[in-house]
């Protein structure tokens, strides 16, 4: 399994809101309920994560031409940090944060932080 780890285009918005709301319903599920899951369902529709890679440093890990997970940065702030299910525990999360710390370290960002309560916003 190759994968690849490169920054988001705008043209990937349907494939990552794709992986998010996948792996939303059916990894997070068990760990949220029902309500907080639709709500931050809402938050990335396709036009929203558009609207987000045009605001944040959005990355995507892909297979072939397969977008399977994605990683954001805002600022010092990591973001929607989401692997497709289907392809979970195979270290593909831990490629998208690894490029979070090199864009870090290129930016001079001494610390990184992960919102503490998942809301719509923190996602």
């Amino acid at each position: 399994m190759e994968c690849t780890i490169r920054l988001a285009r705008e043209d990937d918005a349907a494939a990552i809101s794709a992986v998010i709301l996948r792996a939303l319903r059916e990894t997070n599920a068990k760990d949220y309920t029902g309500e907080t899951i639709e709500r931050v369902e809402r938050s990335f529709s396709p036009e929203v994560v558009l609207q987000l890679i045009g605001k944040r440093t959005v990355f995507v890990a892909a297979i072939g031409s397969r977008v399977v997970g994605t990683a954001s940065l805002d600022g010092s702030v990591v973001r929607t940090v989401f692997v497709a299910p289907d392809v979970q525990a195979r270290g593909i999360g831990r490629l998208l944060m690894a490029e979070i710390e090199r864009t870090a370290c290129a930016r001079n960002i001494p610390s990184l932080t992960v919102p503490a309560s998942v809301t719509a916003e923190t996602f």
